[in-house]
Order: C-alpha cells, then structure tokens, then sequence
C-alpha cells in the first residue's frame, strides 16, 4: 500500500441500512487515482446505466481526490459523481473549503451510496465510526440552518454537506452545498437532487487521523520553494475573487451578454466587478484548507432593499449568469439572487442561465403574463431574477417547475422557437465563457463529458496570456484563429483531466503550475516514481472511460455540439465581433489525436493503447470493431 490514500471506501446502503467496506489497492490507484478517476471506473464497471437518475439505482460516489488531506496549495476539492438527472450522463461536481480534508481524516477514500432511505437521514462518519442519522427535523431547512443544526449535534469541530428544499423537491439544478455560510458547492448537474431522492440529508465528518505522507520532509521542502511564486501569480485571485476579473472577461468578448446575444457591457462590467463591490461589503478573506491563495470572499450587507445579506460573495460565474446575462448592473440582486441559492442548494450557473431564458421567452411572447403569475420578466429587473430564482429553487409555481429542470426540458415543453435561445450541450447550461471569444473552447464545450463545461479544459487560460511550457505552451495562442485549436483542446482537457482525481483547485493553472510539478507532489506523498508523463497519461485513460460510459448511454458525435447561436451568431461588437468557431474542423482534429472514430467513440486501439480492456467491452465500441 501506497502512502496518500488509506485504501477504503464505505459502502452505504441507505435503503437497508447497511455499511460495508471494500478496499482500493496500490495498481488500481494508480491507475485511475481517486476523486472522479475511480468513480468512473466503478460506475463505468458496476452500475445499471439504464437507470434512473432518481431512481434508488442510481449509485452516488463521494470520493476524495488524492491530495486531499495533504498540505498543497488548492488541494481541497471533493469530487461527487453520478448519473445526472438533469442530462442523464456522466456528472461530476467538486467543491472545496474544509470538508474534503476533514472526510480525509476520517481515514476513508470514498463512499458509494445506493438505495434509498424511507425516511430524511444524515451520515455521521468519525475516524471511528458511521452512523445513519435521522435528519427529519432538519428535512426542509436551507443549507445554513442545516449546517448550524448538525454541528451543535455533533460537534464544533465536525463539517457539514447538505442539500437544501431545491435537493429534497428533486430540482435538476440542485447542488450539494459545504461548509454552512462558507458555500462551497458541489454545483453543476443535479447531485443535490440525487441526493434528496435517497433521502440524504446530509453527510457530517469529522476526524483526527492523518492523510500518510511518503516523505513529509521533501514535501516541506518543495512547498516552500514553490509557494511564494504560486502566491505571486494568483494576486488578482487574493485580493478580488474571480469576481476581480469581470472586466478583463468582458474586455476580451467573452462575457456573455442577454443570453449571449450582445458583444459589449463596458459599464455593467465595471459595476459589477469586485474592485467596486468589496470595499463596500467584505467581511473576511476566507481559504480553503491549508491553501495560501486564499480567494474566497466572505460578505455582509446590513442595508439596502435585499438586506441582511451574510456569506460566501458571489463569484465571476454568479455575477455573469445574474448580471450581465439578464442586463442587471446590480451587484446587491446577484448578492440576493447568490445567497437563496446556497441556501436552497441551487447551482447558480443553471440557475442564472434559466432566469436569463425565461426573460427572452418573455420578451418573444412565449411565456405569459399568466405564467410569470405577478413578475415583471423584464431585461434587468432585479425582483424578477431574485424572485424566479427562489420559485425556482422551492418548486413553487409552474414557471419555477418548469425552469428548475433545465433550459432544455423547459424549451422542449415551451415549443415555437425556444429551442433557439435554450443554451445548452447535452442538456447542461453553459458556464459564461464564449466559444466564440476563444474558439479553442468550442472543442472542448462539445466534448466534454459532463455537457457544457469550462472546466474541463480552461483553454482560454493560454488565450488570456497564462503559459503552460510543461505542455509547450509559452506564448498566447491567437483566440480567434482556428488552427491549431483541436490539439490544444485535447492538450487542455489531458492536464485538466488530473485535477479532480487528485483533489486539486484548477485555478493553480494561474499559479503557473503544471504537470511537472504536480507530478512531484505526488512523488513526495505516494513514494511511486510518478512522473508528468505518466500523469497525463492516468488523465487520458479517465477522460475516455468517461466518455465510454456515455457512448453507451447513446452519445456519438451527433451530440457533440454547440447551441445553434453561439455557431451562427456572431458578437455584434467588442473584441471578438464577428468571430465564430469552425466546430466540425476542430473536432476531426480532437478525434483524430484521442484515437476515436468519426463517430466519436474510442477505437479499440485507443482502447487497448490506455490500459482499458480489462473493463470495456467490445460492445461497448463502434459496431465496426465489436
């Protein structure tokens, strides 16, 4: 047994109450790492893909990422994985603060829920043991008041994780939210929803043991040369949030703008950003465990018409999906629209993508006056956001019904031309970075295995200056040429793909920290010679099993899209006016180098390339290598 992990995922049946253990070895560890990495692999090998997402059958995996628990800068991401309810593919949605490192010093890897409870019940797990809870008299409390009630019951030092009422009304946007006020969320896809169709509340850790480190000595030494620099280069992200770079963002054409229509909002931006927010409303700087950027914001409002306001500030994705995508200039209504929804449990991403749908419906006539039932969904209305977003959140109304299971359902069951403006791929809301501003994110949001997701490649990273010389990368690639821009896809989503297995926050990208880099790490606490390549490589197997667990739920290149829109529309000004991605192009040259076929389905050859015969199939891939 390796050092870095402990070799232990509990097995939760939440319908018959029973807990079991199964244990991870040093070869299969290895081999897909934790975090999202082994979630795969148990899913893509164990689970009935056939089910419902909301179906007891449906296993959900928390599972740690490898570091976690290990004092490296941004080691603190947890990763929750499942079948999502909201586009019935593989999900996998992180967050950070101090749970992950608290579950890691329980002395578990993971737990793989199944089943379902008949009745609300939370996990208390210690380093000594598990307990199945009854969570009744917190069954309809937001997250904050769930996280107070837990901790008195358990202890101070204990964390929480706990869906809100958006979880427990089966909200397809639900999110999972850490750590009370601090609102770390686990947020895109609907695992607040899994959750609360099992019946789970909540799960509380706390515990005292220590994450085993191979070489404790050289890790002291390699942080202590190495984060000084990574504090340096992640300044902007130490005094202001991502919220700081509102206006870079909108400089660059990449903010969207009324639901992606427009190509400029130089004022809003400006109003909008935390340079102008925070002196007004920062409470404390707040970090995730043992981390030195220290990016999060805590704020409080004491007046106004949407006080009192107290918790996690919103950041840049809240403020783009409640600002500028719905032409509100108003930091205080994304700072309310922001605060329901970690209360409820609400991915604010979604949820901001659907309050900007709802008004464009409004605006064409396709939703009524009688189904907004009082608001005014009117461009920049701030009762409108904040009110929609909590009927959203509560499953109130049928306007809050139908926009609380996505934009796609929502236009498939509003009919005429809402389909147009519904943007989405496979079913996820985009994250508020345009394709069309830095095309070598068009790939990416195309293929990404859990729909819309900017994560899974950050490519506009290299495009706003930030080298990566690991992967070749020293000079800023042009973000509006088309060539090149498959390869750096699939250069992207390879370094992208080792962050969640190993617990690690994607912004150390701005840290100017690599593969290289990570690599020892992972040398100083496992004691394998592990070097980058063999990282990368661990990364591509996972990103393929990935996406073998969705061709087998019917995803080919048909699906492999973007919203008609952001293909066919150009921005009318600003920086990437005119610009529009050449999809088809870039994903020949993507398939091409991932070893998949026209189709989009990994050849048998890639297959056996990445060590994953074991467990794929030849039914499993294109009909014409079964």
């Amino acid at each position: 047994m390796a050092d870095g992990y402990f070799g232990k995922v509990l097995e939760i049946d939440l319908g018959s109450g029973e807990v079991k253990t199964r244990n991870i070895d040093d070869a299969l560890a290895r081999k897909y790492l934790l975090g999202s990495g082994l979630s795969a692999q148990i899913l893509y090998t164990e689970a009935d893909l056939s089910a419902d997402p909301l179906s007891p059958d449906n296993p959900l995996i928390f599972m740690r990422g490898f570091l976690n628990g290990v004092p490296t800068p941004g080691s603190s991401k947890f990763n929750v994985c499942s079948k999502s309810p909201l586009t019935g593919i593989w999900n996998e949605a992180c967050a950070g603060g101090h749970w992950p490192a608290t579950f890691s010093f329980t002395g578990n890897d993971g737990i793989i829920f199944t089943g379902a409870s008949e009745k609300p019940v939370y996990i208390y797990l210690t380093d000594e043991k598990c307990e199945i809870r009854d969570a009744s008299h917190v069954w309809g409390k937001d997250t904050f008041e769930t996280s107070e009630i837990l901790k008195a019951e358990t202890g101070k030092n204990a964390r929480v994780a706990s869906i809100g009422p958006a979880g427990e009304k089966l909200v397809r946007i639900a999110s999972i939210m850490f750590d009370g006020t601090n609102a770390r969320a686990a947020g895109r896809s609907g695992m607040g929803a899994v959750m609360g169709s099992k019946k789970l509340k909540a799960v509380v850790v706390a515990g005292g043991k220590r994450v085993p480190i191979h070489d404790r000595d050289k890790m002291k030494a390699l942080l202590k040369e190495q984060i000084p620099d990574i504090v340096k280069n992640t300044k902007g992200l130490r005094d202001f949030s991502t919220a700081g770079g509102v206006e870079a963002v909108e400089l660059h054409g990449d903010l969207p703008i009324k639901n992606w229509q427009l190509g400029s909002f130089e004022e809003g931006a400006t109003k909008l950003c935390a340079q102008t927010f925070l002196p007004k409303t920062l409470f404390k700087h707040y970090a995730c465990w043992a981390c030195p950027i220290r990016c999060a914001k805590i704020i409080k409002v004491d007046k106004g018409p949407w006080a009192p306001l107290f918790g996690h500030g919103p950041e840049y994705e809240t403020i783009a999906g409640f600002g500028s995508m719905c032409l509100n200039d108003d930091y205080e209504v994304v700072m309310a629209a922001n605060e329901l929804c970690n209360r409820l449990g609400l991915d604010t991403i979604s949820a901001g993508g659907a309050v900007a749908f709802a008004m464009e419906a409004r605006e064409k006539g396709i939703i009524t006056d009688d189904m907004a039932e009082g608001l005014k969904l009117e461009w920049g209305n701030g009762e409108a956001i904040v009110g929609l977003t909590k009927r959203i959140g509560l499953r109130e109304t049928e306007l809050g019904w139908l926009l609380g299971d996505g934009v796609k359902r929502a236009s498939e069951k509003l009919g005429k031309n809402s389909a147009e403006f519904a943007i989405h791929t496979k079913g996820l809301e985009y994250p508020y970075h345009d394709p069309r501003a830095f095309v070598s994110m068009a790939p990416n949001y195309a293929t990404a295995n859990r729909g819309a997701c900017h994560l899974e490649a950050l490519s506009y990273f290299l495009g706003r200056g930030i080298p990566l010389p690991d992967m070749g990368y020293t000079e800023p690639p042009d973000p509006h040429s088309q060539e090149g821009k498959g390869s750096i896809c699939y250069d992207l989503q390879n370094f992208m793909g080792i962050f969640n297995p190993l617990g690690l926050c994607k912004f150390l990208f701005l840290g100017r920290v690599g593969p290289k880099m990570i690599a020892g790490w992972m040398r100083a606490v496992t004691g394998w010679d592990m070097d980058d390549h063999e990282l990368l490589a661990a990364s591509e197997r996972i990103v393929n099993i990935k996406r073998l667990y969705n061709v087998r739920l019917g995803v080919t290149r048909k699906d492999d899209v973007l919203p008609r829109r952001l293909l066919t529309q150009p921005r009318p000004s600003g920086r990437a006016k005119g610009v529009l991605p050449q999809l088809d192009r870039m994903l020949d040259e993507l398939y091409d180098l991932r070893g998949w076929s026209d189709d989009g389905i990994p050849r048998k050859e890639t297959v056996e390339r990445l060590g994953l015969s074991d467990v794929v199939k030849d039914s499993h891939l294109h009909p014409s290598e079964r």
